[in-house]
């Protein structure tokens, strides 16, 4: 074998204490381009391949990304009864996510060639988080592939410790940091923002960015090292005359296409702009094999007639200003049964609100690289069925994009959950989307919080988002407040902000083109929270705090204090008492070490029922004390009394009567019911009781919860 065919290239930059380390040359070498980005003991890999032939008839980037954390990284073996990986966790998903956006608007418009994009955590430490390795290797992959990737461009994460900030904080910081945003960017500015925060302030958070994109810019520059020694000949995209000269003819449907966008309904106003591009078709005598193209060249056309209307007149297609928000309509509490619910409503956009409160061992239990096997006590799970948009089609499981703005609006409410010491509840949240029209995550943050006051959680604050937009050409722009789907599809930015009064608690931003400067990003944080604070009030109007008493139909949860040495007495010989406490009661029951015992039940009743039964096992029993006990077994030299479940006492021969008598079974029989006092109990606890001393007045330490 010819060793020089396997010469490895490497590039390095130093990240603070840190250096990665980027690969490639020795592997993978049949993909378009393949590296292995590196960072202490995390190694991830990342291969590109490019289809040599474009796709017909799509008007979109046909870019697919699949990230997979192998658990050999990490040393395990899959659980389960098949021993090898399965479909995609949350986690991979919501990484694979990360890694597409910030790459998508970054190919010249016209390719339309496939390019998927594999990504393999192989190695994983104690110490790096591989999502952004990933990012960057992905980049790096496609930089020096045959794909016209206008990048390259590079992940950072950035973190705040004790106020300063900290570039990709490892695990043990993060855990102390108040913010954790991903940014991405290229040389000259921002194309991705992804994380959350505890509620910091907007200036901290653009400080933030800017303080990743400084590091940015050096993982930039190994990059095009990189590609400088191994790069290949990108691939030339034509232009299409039959493009240019059809946009060039749509001048003549202009006005139709402004006096559409006057419609306010968003279902009439698009069958409107369907019936002008028919009309297009038919006055322009377009073949049905190119009708499919006029489709694209159209919709372009009329995202710029949208541009224009905006940057002339300010005015936007639903007749609103740049700044306006659409009328919200806010019901607390629309469903009887549910623990807690609400629907908020924005314009087009609307989202129900359901709050289920539960019980220890109803966590949803993750693994990951990066948190090993964690149980989650607060979830958000985020539905987009098709009516919701007026579609014809059966529902289907969850999608990556409904995973991700679930997973979105699930960070924003999270700062304010109270602990489990506070409130020892499991948390579900279920945004059902009744109707879409422009940021239903967002909505989604909205009516979460409306219901989990609803439902009684002890939450300090209402936490409200709002999606900002963005129409750049050239140097001129203009942000778009509270943006409609159309809005979206058509325009520059997707820029979501979710957070209370004092604060950001989540913030995601998408674009659609180069990057974004300082300036833009920090108009639109600004904008972005004079809308949540304007979103905050109507939401404080609705529900100013949460309700004193969760749901009559919620679990009732009740609290003990025990002494850490009577746990085992609750748990009895191979849990037998607390298996005859939950076959009797129908409760479940968590216990700490420390002593603190939870009981959940269906109601009251079974709780209090429950607390009887452990405060009989606890007991403590002491000289002097009168039981009543039941007796289990009678020998001639006296009889075992059970004072407790589970906890005998001796009553001798001698302490039955004043008389002397030969065998206690002439006057006891087992399944006896007897008051009695106790007269001792021994250094292990166990105790010796009479008969002789007891008086009818004498009342039993466990009267309340004899069993008999």
């Amino acid at each position: 074998m010819d060793n020089a065919n396997y010469t490895a290239y490497t590039v390095s930059e130093k990240i603070d204490d840190s250096v990665i380390t980027i690969e490639t040359g020795y592997f993978a070498r049949q993909s378009s381009g393949a590296v292995i980005v590196k960072q202490g003991g995390t190694e991830v890999f990342v291969a590109v391949v490019v289809s040599p032939e474009a796709q017909p008839d799509i008007d979109f980037l046909p870019l697919t990304v699949e990230y997979r954390e192998k658990t050999y990284a990490y040393g395990k073996i899959p659980g389960g009864f098949v021993k090898r990986e399965g479909k995609p966790s949350n986690r991979e998903i919501l990484v694979s996510r990360l890694i597409d956006r910030p790459i998508r608007p970054l190919f010249p418009k016209g390719f339309h060639n496939d390019i998927i994009i594999t990504a393999m955590t192989l190695s994983a430490d104690d110490k790096h988080d591989p999502d952004v390795l990933a990012i960057l290797g992905a980049s790096a992959a496609l930089t020096i592939s045959e794909a016209p990737f206008e990048g390259p461009i590079a992940g950072v994460r950035v973190g705040r410790v004790d106020g300063k900030f900290v570039i990709n904080p490892t695990y043990e910081e993060r855990e102390k940091s108040d913010l954790d945003i991903v940014v991405a960017g290229s040389k000259d500015a921002i194309v991705m923002v992804e994380g959350g925060s505890e509620e910091v302030p907007e200036e901290i958070i653009l400080d933030a960015i800017m303080f990743g994109h400084e590091y940015i810019k050096k993982l930039i520059d190994f990059q095009l090292e990189l590609a400088s020694k191994v790069g290949k000949e990108k691939i030339v995209v034509e232009k299409d005359e039959f493009e240019e000269d059809l946009k060039n003819k749509l001048v003549n449907y202009k006005e139709e296409i402004l006096n559409a966008f006057k419609i306010e309904d968003k279902k009439q106003r698009n069958r409107t702009i369907d019936e002008i591009f028919n009309k297009v078709i038919e006055d322009l005598e377009i073949p049905e094999e190119l009708q499919t193209k006029a489709g694209f060249v159209f919709k372009e056309f009329v995202s710029e007639v949208m541009r224009e209307q905006v940057f002339k007149e300010k005015i936007r297609i639903d007749g609103r200003k740049p700044d306006e928000i659409r009328p919200i309509w806010i019901k607390v509490h629309p469903l009887p049964r549910p623990h807690g619910s609400a629907i908020f409503t924005r314009g087009q956009t609307q989202a129900l609100g359901v709050v289920t409160l539960g019980a220890p061992g109803e966590e949803q239990i993750e693994e990951s690289i990066e948190e090993g096997e964690e149980k989650k006590r607060f979830m958000l799970h985020y539905n987009f069925p098709p009516f919701s948009v007026g579609e014809a089609r059966p529902p289907r499981a969850p999608s990556r994009r409904e995973i991700g703005h679930g997973a979105l609006a699930e960070r924003a409410l999270e700062p304010l959950i109270p602990s489990e010491e506070e409130f020892p509840y499991v948390i579900r949240v279920v945004s059902e989307i009744l109707e879409s029209n422009g940021s239903t995550s967002m909505a989604s943050v909205c009516v979460g919080s409306l219901s989990l006051f609803d439902a009684g959680v002890p939450m300090k604050k209402h936490v409200a988002g709002i999606a900002m937009g963005l129409l750049k050409n050239e140097d001129e722009y203009i942000i778009l407040t509270d943006i409609l789907g159309d809005e979206d599809h058509l325009g520059d930015m997707d820029f979501k902000v979710a957070g209370t009064r004092d604060g950001v608690t989540a913030i995601q931003m998408d674009i659609k083109i180069k990057g974004l400067t300082k300036e833009i990003l920090q108009e639109a944080l600004e904008r972005a929270r004079e809308a949540r604070l304007y979103i905050l009030d109507l939401m404080y109007d609705a529900i100013p705090k949460p309700r004193e008493e969760v749901s009559k139909y919620a679990p009732t949860v009740v609290k003990l204090r025990v002494l850490p040495d009577k746990v085992p007495l609750i748990i009895g010989p191979s849990g037998k008492n607390i298996k005859k406490i939950i076959d009797e009661t129908g409760v479940k029951i968590d216990i700490e070490p420390d002593g603190l015992v939870k009981i959940y039940a269906v109601n009251k009743e079974a709780a209090d029922k429950a607390a009887a039964m452990i405060d009989e096992l606890v007991m403590d029993i002491e000289k002097g004390d009168v039981f009543l006990g039941k007796v289990t077994r009678v020998e001639d030299y006296g009889a075992f009394v059970e004072l407790l479940p589970g906890r005998l006492s001796l009553l001798h021969v001698s302490q039955i009567t004043g008389e002397r008598l030969k065998s206690a079974k002439d006057k006891i029989s087992v399944g006896d019911v007897l008051k009695v006092k106790v007269i001792d109990v021994d250094e292990q606890g166990r105790a010796k009781v009479s008969l002789l001393d007891v008086k009818e007045e004498d009342i039993p330490k466990n009267k309340d919860i004899f069993q008999g």
